[in-house]
């Protein structure tokens, strides 16, 4: 029998939290002494019951024997501000409750589990208060488990520890047979989602998720084995350090909450702030100098090898090269421009030695005081790239000069890297080491007044609210894989995916805004859409930090570039319009700054004929529509190219009619217009 399935066995009286709203409610009970919870929504069960506890070191199972010694309830319901997003205004309203468990016999070792239940979903973490017989301990397992109702279509990314860039796969539930990173998300029967991942993860190992086959109230029930699930059960799989532990503790302690997302469509799954709600507030007293910026750089240059990271005859980052990257920056309204293999140390990452790296130290043809000085001058940020190699101990030696050095140049944005299968030769990036490293940066950073973009990162689990200068990451495939991939780029399909994926997690760093898709590196990969659909990724996929990613020569006079130069990157309100996950996307999202909307419609590899509903813009107001869309015989195969751009006047009674090409898009400028009907 599986996890969840109760035969003759000995139950508590069942404990429910219920939402705000009461359309969503958590169920805690005791089987045999073993701790249960269950999730429902509208009187509908998402989640069977489900086994939750640990196993610490020694094979010491810490999941039964318990009774419940009391229980608290709380309730909150505040709205804050983000610095930046996709919308201002979040609203944290939840019920919380605490269960207090104890063993009845033997250390009586406690833990409490805290549910708390929102109206889009539920989160709960385990936190053990400060004890006599639980002072040091070390976690081999944690045992949660999410028990699904029903075998419904997932997509999921098979656990690729580096760096998250697995392409997304849709399955059956029961099909999945090996570990997957989260967020995983699931299409139900009857049209509603559900996704699962994490929040908060502070000094503990990501939470991975595992098939497994498990029994319930039998002796020895609780050892988890890693074969095809015969039903459709997730068990949390943290990932170990090199030692084999998986978590080292000291009570009082808390662990990560563990979240289920539960929405009725795809707007409201792919803006539930659940996430962010769970995290803690805002730590950082002036955020003035946290801005959200649109960049370019000459990262292209480097896999299209018609620039090189090391010293040589085409070293990229040069004095005269940034210089003529400022300017053109500053000429088409681009807040910043990243410089990669500025300083000293890329000879030896060729080699795989990361060691060599002095992230204070520009190598003699990079004259950083003077580039500064004239990129200030500009009016243009220069975004600093520092590539670790996963050699971390070596950069936290250098964090501080290193930041130091960067605010002495007036640099506010550092571009953090981490290519390496480990770190520092040994730890898993995703493990507790690494997750202490990722954060070390980031609160070191905070001090420099520097904002960070992680690349080969941990996932994102809301770490954003409470530090807002981490302001996006990578941990996805994202289009440098149309330069370099063996299997010829990200598939049509992909963009199609990420926000309700990968999107659940955070803001993305994809790197968007490829106009030349020849590729005389790799002939046979090349990015796999229209133009008019890499505009409209500027606002299907959500960063704070977008680049414009292509080489500037590529731009040149081109008109639809118009419309990267325009798009914002900080959002007052954003809507999910319409979509289907793994074949077609539509979303429209209002400048923070004025009543411009803008939209981004993408398609996957089939020509798609869609109808854009206006009915939210003001109905007061009356806009001009300027629409970058496929031009004539566009085609991602054939003819990716052509851009057609037209202007209408819309109001919130228009519906737009337009055909996307195979793999193609629209990317629309809503502007507003001062008179009022």
């Amino acid at each position: 029998m599986l996890a969840g399935v109760f035969f003759a066995c000995a139950e508590s009286p069942k404990t429910t939290l219920s939402s705000p709203a009461g359309n969503i409610s958590v169920d805690f009970v005791l089987q045999d002494g073993k701790p249960f919870y269950s999730i429902n929504k509208n009187g509908k069960t998402v989640i069977n019951p489900s086994r939750l506890g640990f196993i610490l070191n020694g094979n010491d199972f810490l999941n039964g024997g318990f009774q419940i010694i009391g229980t608290e309830t709380a309730e909150k319901d505040e709205t804050w501000q983000q610095p930046w997003g996709e919308e201002l205004d979040v609203r944290n309203h939840y019920k919380e409750l605490t269960v207090k468990l104890q063993e009845k016999n033997g250390k009586k070792r406690r833990f409490d589990i805290v549910f708390r239940a929102f109206d889009d979903g539920a989160g709960f973490r385990y936190e053990f208060p400060e004890q006599d017989h639980l002072k040091t301990f070390e976690i081999m397992d944690e045992l949660t488990e999410f028990v699904l109702a029903g075998d419904d279509s997932i997509w999921t990314q098979r656990l690729f520890d580096r760096d998250y860039e697995q392409l997304y796969r849709k399955s059956k539930i029961s099909e999945i047979t090996d570990t997957v990173s989260t967020p995983v998300t699931v299409e139900t029967a009857d049209g509603k989602y559900i996704a699962i991942h994490e929040a908060a993860l502070i000094d503990y190992a990501a939470m991975n998720l595992s098939p497994v086959t498990t029994l319930s109230c039998e002796k020895n029930s609780f050892s988890p084995q890693k074969t095809k699930a015969n039903g459709n059960v997730f068990k949390a799989t943290l990932t170990a350090w090199s030692s084999g532990i998986k978590v080292y503790g000291n009570t009082p302690f808390k662990t990560p909450w563990r979240i289920v997302i539960l929405a009725d469509n795809l707007n409201e799954l792919a803006h539930s702030r659940l996430m962010l709600n769970l995290n803690e507030p805002n730590k950082i007293a002036d955020i003035q100098w946290i801005q959200p910026m649109k960049y370019i750089g000459i990262w292209w240059g480097m896999h299209m090898e018609k620039m090189t990271w090391t010293e040589g005859p085409i070293h990229g980052a040069t004095t005269k090269n940034m210089m003529r990257y400022i300017d053109f920056a500053a000429k088409n309204n681009m807040d910043g421009v990243l410089v990669e293999g500025w300083n000293v140390g890329w000879d030896g990452y060729m080699v795989g030695d990361g060691t060599k790296f002095k992230f204070s130290m520009p190598y003699p043809d990079f004259d950083m005081e003077k580039i500064s000085q004239y990129a200030s001058e500009k009016g243009v940020s220069i975004i600093s790239h520092n590539e670790t190699a996963g050699a971390t101990s070596n950069y936290e030696h250098q964090l501080d000069s290193a930041f130091a050095f960067a605010q002495k140049q007036g640099i506010h944005a550092i571009k953090t890297g981490y290519v390496s299968p480990l770190l520092d030769g040994k730890e898993r990036h995703s493990s507790q080491y690494g997750v202490r490293h990722y954060r070390k940066v980031v609160e070191t950073a905070a001090k420099y007044r520097i904002a960070i973009d992680t690349h080969e990162p941990i996932m994102p689990t809301g770490w954003q609210r409470t530090w807002p200068n981490l302001m996006t990451q990578e941990g996805v495939r994202g289009q440098e894989w149309d330069a370099w991939s063996t299997d010829g780029g990200n598939p049509p399909e992909h963009t199609t995916i990420l926000p309700f994926t990968r999107g659940l997690a955070g803001p993305i760093d994809f790197t968007p805004g490829t106009f030349n898709f020849d590729n005389p590196v790799v002939p046979g990969t090349r990015v796999q859409t229209t133009i008019a659909k890499q505009l409209a990724l500027y606002v299907v996929i959500y960063s704070p930090l977008q680049m414009a990613s292509d080489l500037i020569e590529n731009y040149g006079n081109r008109p639809e570039f118009e419309f990267i130069r325009l798009v914002p990157v900080d959002w007052q309100k954003s809507i999910v319009l319409d979509g289907k996950i793994g074949d077609f996307v539509v979303t429209a999202r209002q400048d923070k700054h004025s009543q411009d909307w803008y939209i981004g419609a993408i398609t996957d590899e089939n020509v798609r004929d869609i109808k854009i509903d206006l009915s939210f813009l003001d109905k007061d107001k009356k806009y001009t529509a300027k629409i970058f869309k496929d031009g004539a015989n566009a085609d991602w195969k054939t003819n990716p190219y052509p851009v057609e751009i037209v202007e209408e006047e819309v109001d919130n009674h228009t519906i737009l009619d337009l055909h996307l090409a195979a793999s193609g898009g629209a990317a629309i400028w809503v502007k507003a217009k001062e008179q009022v009907r």
